[in-house]
C-alpha cells in the first residue's frame, strides 16, 4: 500500500521539470495523509495541468462520498477489473507527484517507519486515477495511487509499493488515446531497485498531526 508520502519541491520546479500548468500555490508538504487535497497532474485539452484532488476516490456513482476513505489505493493487478476503477483507467488517469513515502515495519514492539526516495533525489510520479462526485449541488474531484508488488530490494519492509513511471511511460499514462487496459496495466510493474533507495525515520511520522522537516529525516542524524 502507499498511506503517507511528502512533496517539498518548489511547484515552479516541478512545472518546468514535467511541463505542467497549475495556477495556485505549493507549501512543501512532509507527512501526506489520505483525505487531504494533493497535487494530480493529468491531461487537459491536449495539454498537461495540475490540480488539488482529495486523495481517496470517490466513484462518481458512490451513494456516499465517505467511501474515499477506503479508496487511497488501487491494485495494479485488479484495476481493471474493479468497478470504482474500470472506467478511470480508461480515460480518467493522472500522475501524482512524490519525493518520497513511507511504509512500516514491524520491529519488535515497534513498527519502525522506512522512508523510500529516488537514488537521484529526483521526484517519484506515481501512476494515479481520479474521479468526479456530484450529490446535492456538491463536487469533489478525488484520486487514488495505484500500488503493485515490491521490487527485491523494497520487499524486506513492505510487500506492495507506489506504481512509479518512467518519463517514456508518464506519456503513455497521460495519454488519451490510449485505452486498452493491458497496455495501461502493463505499465504498473516494480521500480527497479536500483534506482530507489531507503532509511529509518522518526516514529512522529506516524501521527498525521505531525508535519515539519524532521519527519524525512534519517533516524541516525537526528
Amino acid at each position: 500500500m502507499c498511506g503517507r508520502f511528502s512533496l517539498i519541491t518548489d511547484v515552479y520546479e516541478l512545472m518546468r521539470q514535467y511541463q505542467f500548468e497549475f495556477d495556485g500555490e505549493l507549501d512543501p508538504r512532509y507527512n501526506i495523509a489520505p483525505g487531504t487535497d494533493i497535487l494530480a497532474i493529468a491531461n487537459h485539452e491536449g495539454r498537461r495541468a495540475g490540480g488539488m484532488l482529495r486523495w481517496g476516490l470517490i466513484p462518481f456513482w458512490a451513494d456516499n462520498e465517505k467511501i474515499g476513505y477506503k479508496m487511497m489505493n488501487a491494485r495494479a493487478e485488479t484495476v481493471h477489473e474493479k468497478a470504482s476503477f474500470r472506467q478511470p483507467l480508461k480515460s480518467k488517469r493522472c500522475l501524482i507527484p512524490a519525493n518520497g513515502y513511507f511504509e512500516w515495519k514491524r520491529e519488535g514492539n515497534v513498527k519502525q517507519p522506512y522512508r523510500f526516495v529516488n537514488e537521484d533525489k529526483t521526484p517519484f510520479m506515481f501512476a494515479g486515477l481520479f474521479d468526479r462526485w456530484e450529490r446535492d449541488g456538491k463536487t469533489v474531484y478525488s484520486c487514488t495511487i495505484i500500488t503493485t508488488a515490491a521490487n527485491e530490494k523494497t520487499a524486506a519492509i513492505h510487500d506492495r509499493m507506489p506504481a512509479i513511471l518512467e518519463p517514456e511511460q508518464q506519456e503513455i499514462w497521460l495519454d488519451p488515446s490510449v485505452t486498452d487496459p493491458l497496455a495501461l496495466t502493463s505499465l504498473l510493474n516494480p521500480y527497479p531497485p536500483g534506482k530507489i533507495e531507503f532509511y529509518q525515520v522518526s516514529t512522529l511520522v506516524n501521527s498525521a498531526k505531525n508535519e515539519d522537516k524532521q519527519l524525512i529525516e534519517p533516524l541516525n542524524s537526528q
